[in-house]
Protein backbone atom coordinates (compact mmCIF):
# COMPACT_ATOMS: atom_id res chain seq x y z
CA UNK A 1 0.00 0.00 0.00
CA UNK A 2 1.50 3.43 -0.78
CA UNK A 3 2.01 5.84 1.74
CA UNK A 4 -0.30 9.18 0.89
CA UNK A 5 1.57 12.14 0.87
CA UNK A 6 5.33 10.81 0.88
CA UNK A 7 7.01 12.19 -2.38
CA UNK A 8 9.77 9.89 -3.52
CA UNK A 9 12.95 10.72 -2.07
CA UNK A 10 14.41 10.63 -5.78
CA UNK A 11 12.83 13.85 -6.61
CA UNK A 12 14.35 15.87 -3.73
CA UNK A 13 17.75 17.59 -4.86
CA UNK A 14 19.17 15.75 -1.41
CA UNK A 15 19.19 12.86 0.13
CA UNK A 16 16.34 12.75 3.04
CA UNK A 17 19.10 12.14 6.21
CA UNK A 18 21.70 14.65 4.27
CA UNK A 19 22.99 15.42 8.08
CA UNK A 20 23.83 11.53 8.92
CA UNK A 21 27.15 11.03 9.37
CA UNK A 22 29.59 8.03 10.29
CA UNK A 23 32.50 9.56 11.85
CA UNK A 24 35.79 7.87 11.40
CA UNK A 25 36.76 5.91 14.80
CA UNK A 26 39.72 5.22 16.38
CA UNK A 27 38.68 2.43 17.67
CA UNK A 28 37.01 -0.63 16.25
CA UNK A 29 33.66 0.73 16.85
CA UNK A 30 32.01 2.87 14.19
CA UNK A 31 29.48 5.52 16.35
CA UNK A 32 26.95 6.33 14.24
CA UNK A 33 25.74 10.17 14.85
CA UNK A 34 21.98 10.76 14.87
CA UNK A 35 20.63 12.47 12.20
CA UNK A 36 18.45 15.46 13.05
CA UNK A 37 15.41 13.49 12.10
CA UNK A 38 16.11 11.29 14.83
CA UNK A 39 16.43 12.88 17.33
CA UNK A 40 13.09 15.23 16.88
CA UNK A 41 11.12 11.71 15.91
CA UNK A 42 12.81 10.20 19.18
CA UNK A 43 11.66 13.39 21.40
CA UNK A 44 8.14 12.87 19.90
CA UNK A 45 8.12 9.67 21.04
CA UNK A 46 9.06 10.43 24.69
CA UNK A 47 6.09 12.94 24.75
CA UNK A 48 3.83 10.10 25.01
CA UNK A 49 2.38 9.40 28.39
CA UNK A 50 0.35 6.09 29.39
CA UNK A 51 -2.66 7.74 28.84
CA UNK A 52 -1.78 7.31 24.94
CA UNK A 53 -1.83 11.21 24.87
CA UNK A 54 1.28 13.56 23.97
CA UNK A 55 2.29 16.69 25.91
CA UNK A 56 2.37 19.79 23.69
CA UNK A 57 5.63 21.02 25.49
CA UNK A 58 7.48 19.61 27.66
CA UNK A 59 6.68 19.89 31.18
CA UNK A 60 3.32 21.74 30.95
CA UNK A 61 0.71 18.76 31.46
CA UNK A 62 -1.33 20.46 28.21
CA UNK A 63 -2.57 18.39 25.62
CA UNK A 64 -3.74 19.92 22.26
CA UNK A 65 -6.04 17.41 20.05
CA UNK A 66 -4.66 19.24 17.23
CA UNK A 67 -1.48 17.91 18.35
CA UNK A 68 -2.20 14.55 18.84
CA UNK A 69 -3.71 13.95 16.05
CA UNK A 70 -0.80 15.27 13.93
CA UNK A 71 1.61 13.31 16.00
CA UNK A 72 -0.80 10.33 14.90
CA UNK A 73 -0.18 11.24 11.82
CA UNK A 74 3.30 10.95 11.32
CA UNK A 75 3.68 7.76 13.52
CA UNK A 76 1.68 6.14 10.65
CA UNK A 77 3.35 7.71 7.84
CA UNK A 78 6.56 5.85 9.96
CA UNK A 79 4.83 2.76 10.34
CA UNK A 80 4.58 2.97 14.00
CA UNK A 81 0.77 1.91 13.78
CA UNK A 82 1.20 1.21 17.77
CA UNK A 83 1.70 4.48 18.45
CA UNK A 84 -1.14 5.75 16.56
CA UNK A 85 -2.86 3.32 17.76
CA UNK A 86 -2.36 4.51 21.70
CA UNK A 87 -3.83 8.18 20.86
CA UNK A 88 -6.81 6.88 19.01
CA UNK A 89 -7.57 4.44 22.06
CA UNK A 90 -8.07 6.94 23.92
CA UNK A 91 -10.83 8.60 22.06
CA UNK A 92 -12.57 5.52 20.79
CA UNK A 93 -13.49 5.02 24.57
CA UNK A 94 -14.42 8.35 24.82
CA UNK A 95 -17.42 8.37 21.96
CA UNK A 96 -19.95 8.22 23.90
CA UNK A 97 -18.83 10.51 27.07
CA UNK A 98 -17.55 13.09 25.29
CA UNK A 99 -17.76 12.98 20.91
CA UNK A 100 -21.64 12.40 21.31
CA UNK A 101 -22.36 14.19 24.59
CA UNK A 102 -23.72 17.74 24.80
CA UNK A 103 -23.09 19.81 21.83
CA UNK A 104 -20.85 17.01 20.47
CA UNK A 105 -17.24 16.67 19.38
CA UNK A 106 -13.82 16.31 21.95
CA UNK A 107 -12.35 18.51 23.47
CA UNK A 108 -9.34 20.53 22.17
CA UNK A 109 -7.66 21.23 25.25
CA UNK A 110 -7.06 18.68 28.44
CA UNK A 111 -4.38 17.57 30.75
CA UNK A 112 -1.90 14.22 30.08
CA UNK A 113 -4.38 12.39 31.97
CA UNK A 114 -7.36 13.20 29.92
CA UNK A 115 -9.33 15.45 32.64
CA UNK A 116 -9.80 19.30 32.75
CA UNK A 117 -10.85 19.25 29.33
CA UNK A 118 -12.15 22.25 27.54
CA UNK A 119 -13.48 24.14 24.06
CA UNK A 120 -14.76 22.10 21.12
CA UNK A 121 -12.87 23.17 17.89
CA UNK A 122 -14.01 21.82 14.33
CA UNK A 123 -10.10 21.98 13.10
CA UNK A 124 -8.89 20.27 16.02
CA UNK A 125 -11.48 17.20 14.86
CA UNK A 126 -11.16 17.69 11.21
CA UNK A 127 -7.22 16.83 11.98
CA UNK A 128 -8.41 13.61 14.09
CA UNK A 129 -10.44 12.58 11.47
CA UNK A 130 -7.40 13.10 9.02
CA UNK A 131 -5.47 10.51 10.84
CA UNK A 132 -7.97 8.26 11.12
CA UNK A 133 -8.39 8.31 7.30
CA UNK A 134 -4.92 7.71 7.01
CA UNK A 135 -4.96 5.10 9.50
CA UNK A 136 -7.70 3.18 7.52
CA UNK A 137 -5.81 3.90 4.03
CA UNK A 138 -2.59 2.30 4.95
CA UNK A 139 -3.68 -0.48 7.60
CA UNK A 140 -6.58 -1.39 5.77
CA UNK A 141 -8.14 -1.77 9.33
CA UNK A 142 -11.84 -0.87 10.49
CA UNK A 143 -10.74 -1.04 13.64
CA UNK A 144 -11.61 2.25 14.56
CA UNK A 145 -14.69 2.72 11.94
CA UNK A 146 -17.05 3.75 14.41
CA UNK A 147 -15.12 6.72 15.33
CA UNK A 148 -14.53 7.90 12.05
CA UNK A 149 -17.96 7.66 11.51
CA UNK A 150 -19.48 9.76 14.40
CA UNK A 151 -16.47 12.43 14.07
CA UNK A 152 -17.97 12.55 10.45
CA UNK A 153 -21.20 13.29 11.22
CA UNK A 154 -20.63 15.79 14.21
CA UNK A 155 -18.68 17.84 11.22
CA UNK A 156 -21.19 17.38 8.83
CA UNK A 157 -23.70 19.04 11.46
CA UNK A 158 -21.67 21.98 12.36
CA UNK A 159 -22.76 23.20 8.49
CA UNK A 160 -25.11 26.54 8.53
CA UNK A 161 -27.57 27.00 5.50
CA UNK A 162 -24.91 29.48 4.16
CA UNK A 163 -22.83 26.37 3.51
CA UNK A 164 -20.53 27.67 6.23
CA UNK A 165 -18.83 25.70 9.14
CA UNK A 166 -19.54 26.95 12.61
CA UNK A 167 -15.99 26.56 14.56
CA UNK A 168 -17.62 24.18 17.35
CA UNK A 169 -18.43 25.32 21.01
CA UNK A 170 -16.79 27.67 23.71
CA UNK A 171 -16.84 25.57 27.16
CA UNK A 172 -19.99 27.88 28.29
CA UNK A 173 -21.80 25.67 25.16
CA UNK A 174 -22.04 29.26 23.27
CA UNK A 175 -20.78 28.97 19.46
CA UNK A 176 -17.31 29.40 17.73
CA UNK A 177 -17.34 31.90 15.38
CA UNK A 178 -17.00 30.86 11.64
CA UNK A 179 -12.82 30.12 11.00
CA UNK A 180 -11.91 29.63 7.37
CA UNK A 181 -8.85 27.43 8.54
CA UNK A 182 -11.13 24.85 9.92
CA UNK A 183 -13.62 24.67 7.09
CA UNK A 184 -10.76 23.70 4.57
CA UNK A 185 -9.46 21.05 7.14
CA UNK A 186 -12.79 19.89 7.58
CA UNK A 187 -13.00 20.04 3.81
CA UNK A 188 -9.98 17.81 3.29
CA UNK A 189 -11.06 15.71 6.20
CA UNK A 190 -14.32 14.29 4.79
CA UNK A 191 -14.04 11.66 2.60
CA UNK A 192 -15.02 12.40 -1.19
CA UNK A 193 -16.94 14.95 -2.54
CA UNK A 194 -20.67 16.27 -2.15
CA UNK A 195 -23.27 18.90 -1.15
CA UNK A 196 -21.44 19.15 1.95
CA UNK A 197 -18.19 20.17 0.16
CA UNK A 198 -19.72 22.07 -2.85
CA UNK A 199 -21.64 24.56 -0.06
CA UNK A 200 -18.03 24.91 1.70
CA UNK A 201 -17.13 26.09 -1.63
CA UNK A 202 -19.67 28.46 -2.32
CA UNK A 203 -19.83 30.40 0.93
CA UNK A 204 -15.03 30.23 0.57
CA UNK A 205 -15.74 31.74 -2.64
CA UNK A 206 -18.53 34.35 -1.91
CA UNK A 207 -17.32 35.43 1.64
CA UNK A 208 -13.95 34.58 2.26
CA UNK A 209 -11.98 34.83 -1.38
CA UNK A 210 -9.73 37.66 -2.49
CA UNK A 211 -10.17 37.40 -6.26
CA UNK A 212 -7.57 39.91 -7.30
CA UNK A 213 -4.40 37.97 -5.83
CA UNK A 214 -6.03 34.12 -5.75
CA UNK A 215 -6.09 34.18 -1.66
CA UNK A 216 -8.73 32.97 1.16
CA UNK A 217 -9.21 35.26 4.06
CA UNK A 218 -9.42 34.79 7.42
CA UNK A 219 -12.41 37.41 7.28
CA UNK A 220 -13.69 40.35 5.34
CA UNK A 221 -14.66 42.35 8.52
CA UNK A 222 -11.65 43.52 10.25
CA UNK A 223 -8.88 44.63 6.93
CA UNK A 224 -6.07 44.71 10.07
CA UNK A 225 -6.37 40.90 10.46
CA UNK A 226 -7.78 39.37 6.76
CA UNK A 227 -4.26 37.87 5.87
CA UNK A 228 -2.70 35.06 7.76
CA UNK A 229 0.02 32.62 6.75
CA UNK A 230 -1.49 29.32 7.13
CA UNK A 231 -4.28 30.48 4.65
CA UNK A 232 -1.41 30.52 2.27
CA UNK A 233 0.80 26.83 2.81
CA UNK A 234 -2.81 25.06 3.95
CA UNK A 235 -4.78 26.15 1.43
CA UNK A 236 -2.11 24.85 -1.41
CA UNK A 237 -1.85 21.36 -0.04
CA UNK A 238 -5.37 20.49 0.60
CA UNK A 239 -6.72 21.92 -2.75
CA UNK A 240 -6.44 20.44 -6.45
CA UNK A 241 -5.00 22.55 -8.59
CA UNK A 242 -4.10 25.77 -6.46
CA UNK A 243 -2.19 28.32 -8.03
CA UNK A 244 1.38 27.93 -6.54
CA UNK A 245 1.65 32.03 -6.16
CA UNK A 246 0.30 31.64 -3.21
CA UNK A 247 3.49 30.63 -1.67
CA UNK A 248 5.40 33.33 -3.24
CA UNK A 249 2.85 35.99 -1.57
CA UNK A 250 3.67 34.41 1.66
CA UNK A 251 6.89 36.68 1.78
CA UNK A 252 4.42 39.20 2.93
CA UNK A 253 4.99 37.57 6.56
CA UNK A 254 8.67 36.86 6.33
CA UNK A 255 11.04 37.59 8.64
CA UNK A 256 14.44 37.53 10.32
CA UNK A 257 14.55 37.42 13.92
CA UNK A 258 17.05 36.27 16.92
CA UNK A 259 15.95 32.71 18.62
CA UNK A 260 16.01 32.89 22.21
CA UNK A 261 17.16 29.67 22.85
CA UNK A 262 19.76 29.33 20.25
CA UNK A 263 21.02 32.71 19.97
CA UNK A 264 21.38 32.61 16.14
CA UNK A 265 19.77 34.63 13.39
CA UNK A 266 17.43 32.63 11.29
CA UNK A 267 14.31 33.33 8.44
CA UNK A 268 11.25 32.68 8.59
CA UNK A 269 7.51 33.64 8.49
CA UNK A 270 5.51 35.46 11.04
CA UNK A 271 1.63 34.63 12.25
CA UNK A 272 0.63 38.01 10.29
CA UNK A 273 1.66 40.84 9.09
CA UNK A 274 3.08 42.34 11.80
CA UNK A 275 6.45 40.11 11.50
CA UNK A 276 7.53 40.61 15.14
CA UNK A 277 8.20 36.56 15.25
CA UNK A 278 9.04 33.38 13.81
CA UNK A 279 6.14 31.11 13.92
CA UNK A 280 8.43 27.73 13.40
CA UNK A 281 4.59 25.64 12.87
CA UNK A 282 3.63 28.18 10.43
CA UNK A 283 7.24 27.93 8.72
CA UNK A 284 7.68 24.00 8.60
CA UNK A 285 3.97 24.06 7.10
CA UNK A 286 5.38 26.07 4.35
CA UNK A 287 8.34 24.00 3.99
CA UNK A 288 5.98 21.35 3.03
CA UNK A 289 3.79 23.16 0.68
CA UNK A 290 7.28 24.35 -1.11
CA UNK A 291 8.02 20.50 -0.98
CA UNK A 292 4.60 19.59 -2.88
CA UNK A 293 5.25 22.26 -5.49
CA UNK A 294 8.11 20.47 -6.48
CA UNK A 295 10.15 23.63 -4.98
CA UNK A 296 12.96 21.42 -3.99
CA UNK A 297 15.75 24.11 -3.13
CA UNK A 298 13.18 26.92 -1.45
CA UNK A 299 12.04 23.85 0.93
CA UNK A 300 15.42 22.68 1.47
CA UNK A 301 16.44 26.64 2.73
CA UNK A 302 13.31 26.59 4.83
CA UNK A 303 14.72 23.44 6.75
CA UNK A 304 17.99 24.80 7.20
CA UNK A 305 16.96 27.92 8.95
CA UNK A 306 14.33 25.80 11.25
CA UNK A 307 17.48 23.64 12.48
CA UNK A 308 19.53 26.78 13.11
CA UNK A 309 16.62 26.26 15.99
CA UNK A 310 16.42 23.32 17.50
CA UNK A 311 17.06 23.01 20.87
CA UNK A 312 18.19 19.98 23.68
CA UNK A 313 15.42 18.36 25.50
CA UNK A 314 16.15 19.03 29.05
CA UNK A 315 14.02 16.14 30.18
CA UNK A 316 15.44 13.38 27.32
CA UNK A 317 18.82 11.96 26.19
CA UNK A 318 19.22 12.10 22.60
CA UNK A 319 16.37 14.61 21.72
CA UNK A 320 16.14 17.53 20.18
CA UNK A 321 12.76 19.48 19.30
CA UNK A 322 11.51 23.12 17.76
CA UNK A 323 10.26 25.51 20.14
CA UNK A 324 6.27 27.11 19.11
CA UNK A 325 7.99 30.72 18.26
CA UNK A 326 11.44 31.75 18.02
CA UNK A 327 11.08 34.20 20.20
CA UNK A 328 7.85 36.52 22.16
CA UNK A 329 5.81 38.89 20.90
CA UNK A 330 2.19 38.27 19.29
CA UNK A 331 0.70 35.08 17.53
CA UNK A 332 -2.08 35.95 14.86
CA UNK A 333 -3.77 39.07 15.70
CA UNK A 334 -2.36 41.14 18.88
CA UNK A 335 -2.81 38.35 21.13
CA UNK A 336 0.59 38.14 23.38
CA UNK A 337 1.79 34.59 22.86
CA UNK A 338 2.10 31.95 26.30
CA UNK A 339 5.45 32.47 28.46
CA UNK A 340 7.29 29.33 27.26
CA UNK A 341 6.06 29.36 23.20
CA UNK A 342 9.96 30.38 22.63
CA UNK A 343 11.36 28.23 25.24
CA UNK A 344 10.47 24.60 24.86
CA UNK A 345 10.22 22.09 22.08
CA UNK A 346 6.23 21.55 21.06
CA UNK A 347 4.62 19.25 19.05
CA UNK A 348 3.37 21.42 16.17
CA UNK A 349 6.58 22.81 15.17
CA UNK A 350 8.76 19.49 15.47
CA UNK A 351 6.29 17.38 13.88
CA UNK A 352 6.04 19.98 10.55
CA UNK A 353 9.39 19.69 10.59
CA UNK A 354 9.56 16.40 10.57
CA UNK A 355 6.96 16.46 7.49
CA UNK A 356 9.15 18.93 5.79
CA UNK A 357 11.95 16.84 5.77
CA UNK A 358 9.96 13.44 4.63
CA UNK A 359 7.80 15.94 1.88
CA UNK A 360 5.08 14.23 3.43
CA UNK A 361 1.69 16.05 2.75
CA UNK A 362 -0.74 14.73 5.29
CA UNK A 363 -3.88 15.71 3.22
CA UNK A 364 -2.82 13.91 0.27
CA UNK A 365 -5.21 11.27 0.77
CA UNK A 366 -8.32 13.38 0.33
CA UNK A 367 -6.59 16.05 -1.96
CA UNK A 368 -7.84 14.43 -5.39
CA UNK A 369 -11.86 14.63 -5.02
CA UNK A 370 -12.77 15.35 -7.94
CA UNK A 371 -13.92 18.68 -7.84
CA UNK A 372 -15.75 19.60 -10.61
CA UNK A 373 -13.52 22.48 -12.75
CA UNK A 374 -16.50 25.37 -12.12
CA UNK A 375 -16.34 24.38 -8.14
CA UNK A 376 -12.98 25.07 -8.62
CA UNK A 377 -13.05 29.08 -7.75
CA UNK A 378 -8.95 29.51 -7.05
CA UNK A 379 -7.96 27.85 -10.19
CA UNK A 380 -7.15 30.74 -12.78
CA UNK A 381 -8.39 27.94 -15.63
CA UNK A 382 -11.67 27.63 -14.67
Amino acid sequence: MALPGCTPDLAAPENLYEDNTLPVSTSDTVEIELSNFDLVYGWVNNMQHTSGLLESAEGTNFVSLYDNALASILFIAQGDFQKAERVFDFFDARIDSELLSGNGGFHQFRNTDGGNASRKWLGDNAWLLIALNNYRHITQSNKYERLATELELWIRSLQNEDGSLAGGYNQDGTPIGIITEGMITAFNAVPGYDDFHSKILLYLKNERWEDSELLLLTQKEEPAYQYALDLHSLSYLIFENFPPTVLDLADRYRTKQWATMTNTELEGYCFDDDTDVIWLEGTGQMAVARAVAQHYEARSEIIHELEKNLVESSSFTESKGLPYTSNQGTSFGAVELWEHADLKPALSSSIWYLFGKLNYNPFSLEKSKSVPVSDQFWNPVM
